[in-house]
């Protein structure tokens, strides 16, 4: 392993044996794939069996259900670098032997900023978008040929998969502001979607949370280039902080910008944004809906530009992005109700997407599942989930997926759902995850469009409604 450089990233050679605790999550299974990619000896071990370990295991990585400390013994001669996440406590028997044997150990963030050494990086942060924008500069950059690495919290449509070791020297990653982990990352160019109060649990105040994005800026390198969305009062007021301290930025949004969007309008399963780059009038197809995916794909449009690709190229790999799982991802249709699931789990997405989702109903119902995920985000926010639900026709609310947190008093999805303002026979709260397929068979009409959101396991919802839809269909 090469020793740490000025910025504090150090470099994983090819000689590395690398074990991943958890590897069979979505940023550590990216990681893996990456490494094995390169040539290196990888093993890992997660709490239960996936496809994904399944996949892992045929590339060659060796991989153990459970965890264990004899799990570091997998690759022959054990591993010469332990990589965690912080879901990872301090008493993981694997991490605990890791440094009992003096290995080094290195969180996910700082793996993968050793994999993009030699790189030009491109990072995208924010509250919200994140992964779909992303996705699209991922996608557009191909479509140019310029084959980047990657490194994706989400598994894109077409491809299937979350990261990949590519030959053209620039490397995407989703840069994860929640821990604060993101600060490993020294790109060249950074996307900053917006800024907006969230992980609080691990932050602490809003103060906190908008400290460590102005600390990422810090991170770029000497002549790099913050991309920011100019409608968003945080990102706007990060892009005005960065300039006082000589940081170039550039800008994107329908407020003053350098790429500016004059006009959107909803076209199929999809849109089509009229924008402005540079005075110059271009029509930008995106084929997944909502304005709000539109100024994701601004924002990667102008990423793809600073790291030199053709603006023609761009357009064209925007509007062949097929979308990322979980992200309106269209499920299946049955009884004439169609079915999507999405991650969103913060208030402004979950308005953003249901108002994305209004005109791809085509005139039929609304109807939402939504599972809070984490106590402290439930407690913090029932107002406004309450409100952003209430941009669709019927309400489901399941209880809080806990996640990493321990359950509080007096904290549940009753809590939302008693926050949702509309008629109280249009706002269900059903604990009971086993009933649900049934309440919303009952609900739903012909024409309807059903979506399944939240952070947890609620996406498992989706197959058992239409399997359900079906089976009153065949009756």
């Amino acid at each position: 392993m090469t020793p740490a450089d000025a910025t504090g990233v150090v470099e994983l050679g090819e000689s590395e044996r690398v074990h991943l605790v958890g590897i069979g999550g979505a940023g550590m299974s990216g990681i893996a794939r990456i490494l094995l990619d390169r040539g290196m000896a990888v093993s890992g071990s997660d709490a239960k069996e996936s496809t994904t370990l399944t996949t892992l295991r045929a590339q060659g990585a060796r991989v153990a259900v459970g965890q264990s400390a004899a799990n570091l013994d997998l690759l022959d001669g054990g591993p010469t670098v332990v990589v965690v996440s912080s879901a990872i406590k301090a008493d993981n028997p694997e991490l605990a032997s890791a440094r009992e044997r003096g290995l080094i150990v290195l969180h996910r963030s700082e793996a993968l900023a050793a994999l993009m050494a030699d790189h030009r990086v491109a990072c995208v942060a924010g509250t919200h978008g994140k992964t779909s924008t992303t996705s699209m500069l991922t996608v557009a950059l191909q479509h140019c040929r310029l084959d980047p690495s990657f490194a994706i919290g989400g598994d894109l449509n077409d491809s299937g998969a979350n990261a990949h070791h590519g030959a053209g020297g620039i490397f995407v990653a989703e840069a994860d502001e929640s821990d604060g982990s993101f600060l490993a990352f020294a790109p060249l160019v950074a996307v900053v979607t917006n800024v907006e109060a969230d992980h609080l649990d691990h932050h602490g105040t809003v103060e906190a949370y908008n400290a460590v994005f102005a600390a990422f800026v810090d991170r770029l390198e000497p002549d790099g280039v913050l991309v920011a969305c100019a409608d968003d009062p945080g990102s706007a007021a990060l892009a005005l902080l960065a300039e006082s301290r000589g940081v170039r930025v550039r800008r994107y949004g329908r407020a003053a910008a350098d790429v500016t969007l004059t006009a959107y309008e909803p076209v199929g399963e999809g849109g089509v944004a009229s924008v402005l780059v540079d005075d110059a009038p271009v029509e930008m197809r995106v084929a997944v809906p909502g304005e709000h995916m539109a100024l994701n794909a601004m924002g990667a449009l102008v990423a793809g530009l600073e790291l030199g690709a053709p603006l023609d190229g761009l357009v064209e790999g925007i509007a062949g992005f097929g979308g990322v799982r979980r992200r309106f991802e269209f499920r299946g249709r049955a009884g004439g109700v169609r079915v999507y699931d999405d991650y969103a789990h913060h208030p402004t997405e979950v308005a953003a997407q249901l108002r994305a989702a209004r005109p791809a109903a085509h005139g039929g119902r609304l109807v939402v599942i939504f599972q809070p995920h984490l106590y402290s985000r439930t407690r913090l926010f029932a107002k406004e989930f309450g409100e952003a639900l209430a941009l669709a026709d019927e309400v489901v609310v399941l209880d809080v997926y806990g996640a990493r947190e321990q359950p509080e008093p007096g904290v549940n999805g009753r809590l939302i759902a008693g926050s949702v303002p509309l008629p109280g026979e249009r706002v269900h709260f059903e604990p009971s995850f086993d009933k649900v397929p049934a309440l919303v068979a009952d609900l739903a009409e012909e024409g309807d469009l059903v979506l399944t959101m939240g952070a947890g396991d609620v996406t498992m919802l989706g197959p058992e409604l239409i399997a359900e839809l079906d089976r009153r269909v065949r009756v």
